[in-house]
């Protein structure tokens, strides 16, 4: 049905078959947000590719996969969310080894900065990423300016959430120069964690 709903609603002026999508989404949206994810819709891609999108992600089973994960791992999950349950989230954090699950008092699928779970969630990515309050007082721009072209590469790529073996493969290297090229870049960072690194390389405008 919400397929259906997308091949011939997404694209039309009339905002009424993708308020059902909307309502979803943010059913505790204020009108100019809800407004807003209208229009995103609209204007973000075709009714037939917005459809293909979806059918892909419905299909979509990482069960397998999930225990092969071998990096740090934040699952956060509005508890009252419409479009995927909750359970779903727990089951996923469950499955990714040592992987942190934090609940959200929300029902909104795409957390919106006046409800009251958005002081939790900035605090619990913050801290995922190893930057507590804010800006890191130790944080300097020059740190990842200083990082070499196969370096800079190799974070690119961990932030793209490639593994070790998939790096090596895109820059047809070994794993073991991977490895090691992370190890140089945590330690010009003094990052630390992966996530860490990726944090301070986004903040510095690298990413």
């Amino acid at each position: 049905m919400m397929l259906e709903l997308i091949r011939h609603g997404w694209g039309v002026e009339s905002s009424a078959f993708r308020q059902v999508y909307t309502n979803l989404f943010l059913p505790d949206g204020t009108l100019e947000q809800v407004d807003w994810f209208n229009d995103l819709q609209r204007i973000s891609t075709s009714p037939e590719l917005a459809a293909r999108r979806f059918e892909a992600t419905f299909r979509l089973d990482l069960r397998d996969l999930a225990p092969r994960v071998r990096v740090p791992t934040l699952v956060l999950h509005a508890r009252r969310d419409a479009v995927v349950p909750f359970e779903e989230g727990r089951a996923l954090a469950a499955a990714i080894p040592g992987a942190r699950f934090v609940p959200l008092e929300s029902c909104n699928h795409v957390l919106l900065e006046q409800e009251e779970a958005w002081p939790s969630f900035l605090s619990e990515v913050r801290r995922f990423l190893g930057v507590e309050h804010g800006e890191d007082p130790g944080f300097d721009r020059r740190e990842v300016a200083a990082l070499t072209p196969r370096q800079q590469q190799v974070l690119f790529l961990v932030a793209e959430g490639l593994v070790d073996r998939e790096i090596a493969d895109e820059l047809s290297i070994s794993e073991h120069t991977v490895s090691r090229h992370v190890a140089d870049v945590l330690a010009r960072l003094k990052a630390p964690s992966r996530a860490a690194a990726v944090a301070k390389a986004l903040r510095s405008g690298m990413l």
